[in-house]
């Protein structure tokens, strides 16, 4: 059960700002009661229940409004003792009383749009957190952090996907994104993700596993409804193998943006030699998926991000140059490392992204003897 509280002030404007028309209403009823009997002021009171609505929820909004009717009211009486409470003041107070109920009426609607947007973006970030779960901070032999970060357009949640899963003698990884934005790239995102896990763990080898991947993300943009609206929705991925012995790392990239390893301060950007089709072409192309091997020795950082990293632009239309930017940084720890990318990031498109982005940092520590 709610209990009234009181006028409520939104956190924006602060019960301080509640001063402001009030004294205004304190000012104009002073000003209008010494000023000559020619100049009226009255109609300035409704400036007070218009700047309250600006900071201010309905109950707040409508007290100020009743204190501007009150305060008219005390003007008509001081002014006209005589003719108490003339045509103009009745006018000036019916204005008053129209105006303050109007400003009420949007303060009303103005809240449940705004709860209901919350609700909107509550329900999408939780959507994003089942689909997306943070990954563990220790993989195997690996450390691990994660990163995603919304462009919080309204309430769309991306495509932009990322899972690890244990196998018999490694860690197989996969970060993509799925064309376009919405429930549906949501959707495209969840069922990749979930036939990855039911098939990563398998005694599989990674072009098999990707050739799994390619025919369910087929199958599902061939059942009614499951496409966009242009009919062309695919996925971009990367999928990674790394071993717990030896420091060699397998990948199959399809169409994704290439890997990154920092080691002592230096980039290396993994390019693959024979890139595959993206994820939901595979019937059109039938590939034969070529395996890239890299290495990655005990201290290397290994970064996987999405293409809203490189593609996010500055106030002068300047893409973020991920590999000049991190070159020279020695953050060895990926938590730390994806913190001190994430305010470089922000800073560079100062403070918003134009699309979302995904990150994945690895260290591969030291294997006990």
């Amino acid at each position: 059960m709610h209990r009234f509280v009181g006028p409520r002030w939104s956190a924006r404007g602060g019960r301080g700002l509640a001063a402001v028309p009030i004294a205004l209403i304190v000012a104009v009823v002073v000003v209008d009661v010494l000023a000559p009997p020619d100049i009226h002021l009255g109609p300035l009171l409704v400036a007070a229940p218009a700047i309250t609505a600006s900071f201010a929820g309905p109950w707040g909004t409508g007290l100020v409004a009743a204190l501007a009717v009150a305060a008219q009211a005390v003007v008509a009486v001081l002014r006209d003792r005589d003719e108490l409470f003339s045509a103009n003041h009745q006018a000036q107070i019916a204005a008053l009383v129209l105006v303050g109920s109007s400003l009420v009426i949007f303060c009303v609607l103005r809240e449940r749009r705004a709860h209901e947007l919350t609700q909107v973006r509550y329900v999408a970030e939780t959507a994003q957190r089942v689909v997306l779960p943070p990954l563990p901070k220790r993989i195997g032999p690996l450390q691990v952090a994660s990163l995603y970060l919304a462009a919080e357009a309204e309430a769309q949640i991306g495509g932009d996907l990322y899972a690890a899963v244990r196998a018999s003698s490694g860690t197989r990884l996969i970060i993509g994104d799925v064309r376009g934005k919405g429930m549906t790239a949501v959707g495209d995102a969840a069922l990749l993700l979930g036939a990855f896990r039911a098939a990563a763990h398998r005694q599989a080898t990674l072009a098999e596993l990707v050739t799994y991947l390619d025919g369910s993300v087929c199958w599902s943009l061939s059942e009614p409804g499951e496409t966009d609206q242009s009919g062309e929705t695919f996925i971009t991925a990367a999928i990674l193998d790394i071993p717990d012995q030896g420091s060699r790392v397998h990948m199959i990239s399809c169409g994704h943006p290439s890997p990154v390893v920092l080691r002592n301060g230096r980039t290396l950007t993994i390019d693959a030699s024979q890139p595959a089709p993206p994820l939901g072409l595979g019937e059109l192309t039938h590939p034969r998926y070529h395996i890239d091997t890299f290495t990655f020795e005990v201290g290397d950082l290994l970064l996987l991000y999405t293409d809203g990293v490189i593609e996010a632009r500055d106030s002068t239309g300047a893409f973020y140059a991920l590999t000049e930017r991190i070159t020279g940084w020695t953050e060895n720890n990926p938590h730390a490392f994806l913190n001190r990318l994430r305010h470089d990031l922000l800073d560079h498109v100062g403070g918003r992204l134009g699309d979302d982005a995904a990150m994945i940092a690895i260290e591969r520590l030291p294997t006990p003897t």
